[in-house]
């Protein structure tokens, strides 16, 4: 069950994402105005909380959501949701988990060299997989949040992930057998991650 707002913490939420949290009332149902507040809430209550607090509580935060996949939810194969559409259907898959925490983490002051989108063979699920590492610095074991696996996790706990490539707003990477990975260019290489972009954009700007 997620976390539900209290109306009078509204109050410290931006009028642009009050209004935000309106229309995704209106097209998602009442209960999605109180999620997106929730979501804004969380991030003004984690401004100062140190890095794996805001790693933690970010991971926490979506993990509440369903899983349903895309052709269920949105009637296509693969649709990357923005954080808002995530949270007016409460539900989405592992890239829509990853979408939203990346973001979010963004929000937070965590910078993007230190963030990365992972595109991932679960193992044990024996299918591709998304989630978020977190560098904190560029020759770290990253960790992981992962909407299969909860818990934050070093990837060098998390054999059942076989990297495929990572990237972030700017760049787009091949994965190695260990390292970063092979810088291939940009990530407006990715269509649906362009697509999400020009989405995200013309909602919160």
């Amino acid at each position: 069950m997620l976390l539900v707002l209290p109306v009078y913490l509204s109050a410290n939420i931006s009028s642009k994402y009050q209004q935000l949290a309106k229309q995704a009332g209106t097209v998602y149902g009442g209960s999605a105005e109180q999620r997106v507040l929730a979501w804004r809430q969380l991030i003004n209550e984690s401004q100062s909380f140190t890095v794996a607090q805001k790693l933690k509580a970010v991971n926490d935060f979506f993990n509440q959501m369903e899983f349903v996949n895309d052709i269920d939810l949105w009637g296509k194969e693969d649709y990357w949701a923005t954080p808002i559409e995530f949270l007016g259907m409460q539900a989405g898959d592992c890239e829509d988990y990853t979408i939203a925490k990346y973001f979010t983490l963004r929000e937070l002051g965590v910078p993007d060299e230190k963030l990365r989108l992972v595109y991932v063979k679960a193992l044990s699920l024996n299918q591709h997989h998304m989630v978020v590492a977190y560098y904190h610095k560029p020759t770290s074991i990253p960790v992981v949040l992962d909407n299969l696996d909860k818990e934050l996790k070093p990837t060098s706990k998390r054999r059942d992930l076989l990297p495929i490539y990572s990237f972030n707003a700017e760049n787009l990477w091949l994965s190695k057998e260990k390292g970063r990975g092979v810088l291939v260019g940009g990530s407006s290489r990715l269509s649906l991650w362009t697509d999400l972009n020009n989405r995200l954009n013309t909602v919160t700007n």
